[in-house]
């Protein structure tokens, strides 16, 4: 294992930061350190015009830069925590700058504030739920965190059922925690999930796939059967059909889409709507 270390830290040592536009698309590793173009200097690759990329508003640049997962901000620079490929998202108003993220296949789910889960409750202790996300350590859910829920109207959770909520709270020093209620109080489809249906688990880069807004996977599942379905960014998905052969179907055809092409998945959904 000496091998692959000593080689890797000597490249990370040795290699100068590269300009995030001429990787984006390609494969990072943590520890590279990434430079944007002045928008004032119009000059190539390593030239006089590329600095580290500033975070930092200053009175030169107005570009605005946001950190997505796998880069962290240290100081003026950014910096990759994880190994895949730089993606970018050009802002709307197309003054530069824009989302740089790292989109990574990792197996553990880390908490991210604003994420819809979905989680088991494990716990209960005094007025807070202990729910399992799939993390390093489980969430916390207030009583009060439902819509409705007041002190003397409780909502019914048990053990062992079912939660959809969202996460207010969720950074590395502190115990995430979540609500089942917008900013609104509203429950908006979040709460206390069914006790039927199936729960089963993905890999996290298939949950972004299905989420996406032209994903051609659920369109195509929902012209099977008549199906109830919640997707969590924790990668976990729960399916509800008219019975449980529908179920276990859709279950089965959800798990195996990540690694069919498009021909394969109309050939798989033709089969089924012919029987």
């Amino acid at each position: 294992m000496a091998g692959p270390v000593s080689v890797a830290a000597e490249y990370l040592a040795g290699s100068r930061a590269r300009a995030a536009r001429t990787v984006l698309g390609q494969v990072v590793l943590p520890g590279e350190e990434l430079l944007l173009p002045e928008q004032e200097d119009a000059e190539g690759p390593g030239g006089a015009g590329e600095r580290p990329l500033s975070l930092n508003a200053g009175a030169r640049s107005r570009v605005r830069v946001v950190c997505g997962p796998g880069l962290r901000r240290c100081g003026d620079r950014l910096l990759v925590t994880k190994c895949g490929r730089l993606r970018h998202k050009e802002p709307g108003s197309g003054s530069g700058g824009g989302v740089y993220w790292v989109d990574s296949q990792q197996k553990r789910y880390v908490p991210v504030k604003g994420d819809h889960v979905i989680g088991i409750v494990t716990a209960k202790s005094g007025d807070i739920f202990k729910v399992d996300v799939g993390g390093s350590e489980p969430a916390s859910l207030s009583y009060l965190s439902f819509e409705g829920a007041t002190k003397r109207n409780r909502p019914n959770v048990q053990v062992g059922d079912l939660i959809y909520g969202q996460f207010v709270v969720a950074n590395k020093d502190m115990e995430p925690e979540m609500v089942c209620i917008d900013s609104c109080g509203r429950a908006n489809g979040m709460g206390v999930i069914g006790q039927d249906g199936l729960l089963f688990k993905v890999t996290l880069g298939l949950i972004r796939k299905l989420l996406a807004p032209d994903c051609e996977i659920i369109q195509e599942v929902g012209k099977l059967y008549p199906l109830e379905i919640v997707f969590g960014m924790n990668g976990r998905i729960w399916v509800k059909a008219k019975t449980i052969q529908q179920t276990l179907i859709l279950a089965n055809i959800l798990e195996a889409c990540e690694h069919m092409t498009s021909d394969q998945r109309k050939q798989i959904f033709s089969r089924l709507a012919e029987s």
